[in-house]
């Protein structure tokens, strides 16, 4: 049994804690310009913190719209060198109404810190900043050099990253990358995610008639952009649930029998994944489990739907336009340009006459696949069963995280990926929450991940060794 915690570590975790509170208390909501301040706010804030540990180099670098937070450590020469990246960057709240505490006054109930970002990725990014200060207050030092960079444009896109990298590829040049900002399976079902699926967000936007119209007066004669919008939406799916856009998926390639055997193994079952989601009834293309449906198949998901009269009661109108926002998972092979190509031909297809259709692009993300082999891949496991006492599994991700695609391109470095949310943190949704118990885990774990990568391979032996993988590879 272990020693109860003494009074030194208690301290150190209720301030902690208090630090992530006021870590998340910052508003960071990067797709909104009315919070473009609290975003500068928060990276000035977390700067400060990298300061106090003991980091050098900290800047806060300005973008052309959020700016990044940098540090370094760099006193343990013929050591390899990690790169941890987070996102202090956060989604909208809405809807407000839905949250049982304001989203942005960090409350603890039970064993959870409630507020948006508390999870994704505040908590996570902070659970290894609290690693470095606790290497840098024990020992003095670190097992190896370590750059920090922290963005606050991820929940965007990271529009300003792939430039800042190529300018910047020899002063981030590193031997790996790790950052926490995926889930595990439970508390005590630690998991190293080693498949992105990548990402396509588009908006359609219909429209009609030059202004409003009373429904009474034109009601029959005049087809609403609203109605016309949905059709278009329905046409998106066939009846059995799979995508109906020609040449979909024309390069979707099938997974192997072992693998698929492999993913309901480690892999949560539908059951699991309907309680997670509090939904009654699965959805979706026929043959696959839900896991599946997630991570190995791709989706095309409506994921907002805005026309005509919003406010309370009711209103005679037909609206003179209508949109919707449209978010497509892409799994290996798929390209997000030519699936952002062939949904426009499908939707102007498929637009009825009487009304006028557009498609705008906000995000591309090309999907990722890492290579379970990779000696950084397995310090992660380690450090794992250092901090949760048992191995991880591998997990293939329905999620897209572009920097991974980004790392490898250019700057040659494989990712970790080491998450420590949990299926129910209600990521993205009201009431999203980190679960304490596995912040204090993850700090250890992350700490446990530094010194295992003192015999990563360094420099050309590191980027020999960074290989793409095919998508029924197996450890």
């Amino acid at each position: 049994m272990a020693a109860p915690p003494n009074a030194s570590a208690r301290a150190h975790r209720a301030r902690w804690l208090d630090e992530l509170k006021r870590f998340v208390r910052f508003p960071s909501v990067s797709a909104q310009s009315a919070h473009a301040k609290d975003v500068r706010a928060c990276a000035a804030w977390l700067a400060e913190q990298l300061k106090q540990i003991g980091m050098a180099g900290v800047q806060v670098i300005a973008t052309p719209r959020h700016p990044l937070v940098y540090a370094e450590w760099n006193r343990a020469p013929g050591r390899p060198t990690v790169l941890v990246y987070g996102h202090y960057d956060v989604q909208p709240p809405d809807p407000l109404q839905e949250w049982t505490t304001p989203p942005f006054e960090p409350t603890v109930r039970g064993p959870h810190l409630y507020g948006r970002g508390a999870c994704d990725d505040k908590g996570q990014l902070f659970a290894h900043v609290k690693a470095l200060e606790s290497c840098l207050k024990t020992t003095g030092r670190l097992p190896v050099n370590v750059k920090c960079l922290f963005e606050g444009e991820e929940e965007i896109g990271s529009p300003n990253l792939k430039p800042f990298l190529e300018r910047h590829a020899r002063a981030l040049a590193a031997d790996a990358a790790v950052m926490s900002d995926t889930r595990m399976l439970g508390p005590d079902r630690p998991a190293l995610t080693y498949s992105l699926r990548g990402g396509l967000s588009l908006e359609i936007e219909v429209t009609g008639p030059r202004q409003d119209l009373h429904s009474g007066t034109f009601g029959g004669a005049i087809h609403n952009p609203a109605q016309a919008l949905c059709e278009i939406v329905a046409g998106l799916h066939d009846a059995r649930g799979r995508i109906a856009v020609p040449g979909f998926y024309d390069r979707v390639r099938l997974p192997r029998a072992v693998e698929r055997a492999a993913m309901k193994k480690a892999g949560p079952p539908d059951a699991k994944i309907l309680a997670d989601a509090g939904a009654e009834h699965g959805w979706g293309e026929p043959g696959w489990s839900l896991y599946e449906r997630t991570t190995v198949r791709p989706s095309l998901a409506l994921t907002g739907l805005t026309g005509g009269y919003q406010g309370e009661g009711s209103k005679a109108v037909i609206p003179a336009r209508a949109s919707a926002k449209l978010n497509i998972r892409l799994v290996p092979e798929q390209d997000p340009r030519e699936i952002d190509l062939l949904v426009r031909r499908h939707v102007a297809r498929i637009t009825p006459p009487s009304v006028r259709s557009r498609v705008t692009t906000h995000l591309r993300a090309k999907p990722a696949v890492l290579d379970r082999r990779h000696p950084v891949m397995q310090a992660a496991a380690r450090a794992y069963r250092r901090g949760f006492g048992v191995a991880p599994v591998f997990l293939r991700s329905g999620g897209s995280i572009p920097v991974v695609n980004l790392f490898q391109d250019v700057l040659g470095i494989p990712t970790a990926l080491m998450g420590f949310a949990l299926p129910d943190s209600h990521i993205h949704a009201p009431n999203e929450r980190f679960h304490l118990p596995t912040f204090e885990r993850g700090i250890a774990t992350c700490r446990a991940f530094l010194e295992a990568c003192t015999n990563l391979p360094t420099g050309r032996r590191a980027r020999a060794q960074t290989t793409a993988v095919a998508m029924d590879a197996h450890p």
